[in-house]
């Protein structure tokens, strides 16, 4: 079977790489290079502590458990850290996150409440400030180097024989004896399948076969889909695990870096105009930051970045076929890279048997079909979901 996977971020490749491995002829099209698209501007924080749909909730276990696995497979740099997360919360948070924590411990998350102490062991080179009054662990969450995972599944997927190409796709069409996929410049792609794995371009390039995916597509300033990342290089620090604080998210980075994420500075990100490396979003997170680091205090350098978040309108995963006689297999995902590992096993299994798998049964496509708009959209900064 041919199948053309349409976009090479941390789903499409996984999925390209799960059907080479499976024996098919893979052709993986994106219109800039693997994972340059939001891919490259994700926290990369593995975890289903804020997934309170049930359904939702199982399938992001199942791609952390997915991780451990694949991790065991793949060649090249360790991508995927085990490192878990802590949670710190001041006066004003303590009982959001307590809350929350009982929440997961009644859904036996592994969740535990633990001292400054012992907070700081797991942590590593970071100070905890007096102004914290709880602090919770969840030791079977993580993170990934996205930049690493992309290269070592594009690689293994190149080694079972697929193939990656640049081409921005101009149509797609979904014909009886199969799909063409013409790019820019006319060059047509024929196959059996098309896996639509296109990230925050989902939705556009799906109405181009006829298929409607809703999608949050603003992306001006203040929009859902706009987050701001900070790259910290220096200075280096011995960070062990995912952090997150009342104003400031860390998780580890290559090299002793660190990355940065504010939320309350995601309303002020303008995409029209990014902010500088010395103006004023700079200097907050480099205040935070410093706020934070052992010892006497040094100025951070900060690189930023503004990422795009892929948001389906109601927050949760699509996955399947547009309806029972499409070839076109939608894929889009806030929660990339969770899942990536689960939804590439997944995908190609119900792609190579034309068998359904269980975990993806409230994901479909189908499931907009005659529903309005304005009922299933969510503003998914307000649960959780809208996190980078």
């Amino acid at each position: 079977m041919k199948v053309i996977v349409i976009g090479a971020g941390v789903l499409g490749v996984s999925v390209a790489r799960h059907l080479a491995v499976a024996g098919e002829d893979v052709l993986l099209l994106d219109q800039r290079g693997p994972g340059t698209g939001t891919t490259a501007t994700t926290f990369a924080w593995t975890n289903s502590s804020r997934k309170p749909d049930p359904d939702y909730h199982r399938l992001n276990l199942a791609g952390m458990e997915e991780h451990a696995r694949l991790a065991g497979q793949l060649r090249g740099a360790p991508s995927y850290f085990p490192s878990g997360a802590l949670q710190w919360a001041d006066a004003a948070n303590e009982q959001r996150l307590a809350a929350n924590v009982e929440r997961l411990q009644t859904l036996g998350y592994p969740a535990e409440w633990v001292t400054a102490d012992e907070a700081a062991r797991i942590a590593g080179d970071l100070r905890i400030p007096a102004t914290v009054t709880s602090i919770a662990h969840f030791p079977s969450e993580g993170y990934v180097l996205p930049d690493r995972f992309v290269k070592n599944l594009l690689t293994d997927a190149e080694r079972h024989g697929a193939t990656c190409t640049i081409g921005e796709v101009e149509a797609i069409d979904d014909g009886p004896e199969g799909v063409a996929v013409t790019l820019v410049g006319g060059r047509v792609c024929t196959g059996d399948r098309v896996v639509l794995a296109a990230g925050r371009w989902t939705q556009r390039l799906a109405a181009r076969a006829g298929i409607d995916v809703p999608m949050v597509t603003d992306i001006g300033r203040g929009a859902q889909t706009v987050g701001l990342l900070g790259y910290a290089r220096s200075p280096v620090l011995d960070l062990r695990c995912v952090i997150h604080t009342p104003g400031l998210n860390l998780r580890p980075a290559a090299d002793g870096h660190t990355v940065l994420q504010a939320l309350d500075l995601n309303a002020d990100a303008d995409p029209a105009d990014p902010p500088s490396a010395d103006g004023d979003m700079a200097g907050t997170l480099a205040r935070r930051f410093s706020a934070l680091l052992p010892g006497p205090r040094r100025a951070p350098k900060i690189d930023l970045r503004i990422g795009f978040r892929s948001l389906p309108a109601d927050g949760h995963t699509v996955a399947g076929y547009a309806s029972a006689r499409s070839r076109v297999y939608c894929l889009v995902s806030h929660s990339g890279v969770t899942l990536a590992p689960v939804l590439g096993r997944l995908v190609a299994a119900e792609i190579t048997t034309d068998q359904e798998q269980d975990l993806l049964g409230a994901f479909r496509p189908t499931r907009f079909t005659g529903v309005r708009r304005s009922d299933i959209e969510v503003d998914q900064r307000a649960t959780g979901l809208g996190e980078q």
